[in-house]
């Protein structure tokens, strides 16, 4: 994307992200940009390049040593006192993608709160799991996808030297 084009883009976000902040406070329910806004920040955040839009499986690509990797962004947006049974939306399970990328968002302000990133196997794994509805229909729990994830923003503190 163009520098132009990137600009106006962060201004477009930067005039809807408080009305979504603040329909959702009115609603209780999201505007439905938190998936746009999640894969915006992600790829500012971490030096991504969005995938043309409607792309089938990724969203973004992150270039490294071993060549591109696919990323599937997920976006939530949720609070200090979120519940912990909060799902991310449907993981689309015939993705051609390497890795699972949920962006969580403040629900106020829908700045980035955490990024965590899953190998995309690991997750297909998780969802193979029998014994959950939702799991069936692809959607995981925001802590179940921690459970296989790292949180790669901002960066873990580090361990303290004994």
């Amino acid at each position: 994307m163009s520098e132009p084009l990137v600009g106006r883009v962060r201004e477009i976000l930067a005039a809807v992200k408080p009305l979504a902040a603040e329909y959702y406070r009115l609603t209780g329910k999201p505007l439905g940009v938190t998936g746009e806004v999640a894969e915006y920040v992600a790829a500012e955040t971490l030096g991504l390049e969005l995938a043309v839009a409607r792309t089938s499986g990724y969203d973004a690509i992150r270039q490294t040593l071993d060549g591109p990797q696919r990323v599937q962004i997920k976006g939530r947006a949720c609070g200090e006192d979120a519940k912990p049974s909060q799902r991310i939306s449907r993981i689309k399970l015939d993705a051609t993608c390497d890795t699972v990328l949920l962006v969580l968002l403040d629900d106020q302000t829908l700045e980035p709160r955490e990024m965590w990133e899953a190998p995309f196997p690991a997750v297909v794994e998780r969802l193979a799991r029998p014994g959950s509805k939702s799991r069936e229909r692809g959607a995981l729990g925001v802590a179940e996808f921690k459970r296989v994830a790292q949180r790669i923003w901002p960066s873990p503190p580090a361990s303290p030297k004994l």
